[in-house]
């Protein structure tokens, strides 16, 4: 990819995405089988995986397409 800061970006807001859905279950505003927390999670996931085109790791990709799949797994199971 032409632009690494694009990859950045695009990874920064996933961690954002992830944490804050996280800070948000354990203040109990969010709950952890609800299918925004989960949808949120596995979307947070696809943009560190997006981000990973730019820099690529191996382990970085193996952990984010697990937990893209288990969030996504319980976000159809709480729709």
């Amino acid at each position: 990819m032409d632009n690494p800061i694009i990859g950045d970006i695009v990874g920064i807001l996933g961690v954002l995405m992830i944490v804050v859905v996280y800070i948000l279950m354990q203040l109990d505003r969010m709950d952890a089988k609800g299918f925004t927390f989960s949808l949120w999670n596995g979307m947070g996931a696809i943009f560190i995986l997006v981000s990973l085109l730019y820099d690529w790791n191996l382990a970085s990709f193996v952990m984010e397409v697990i937990w893209s799949s288990i969030s996504f797994y319980g976000a159809y199971k709480a729709y």
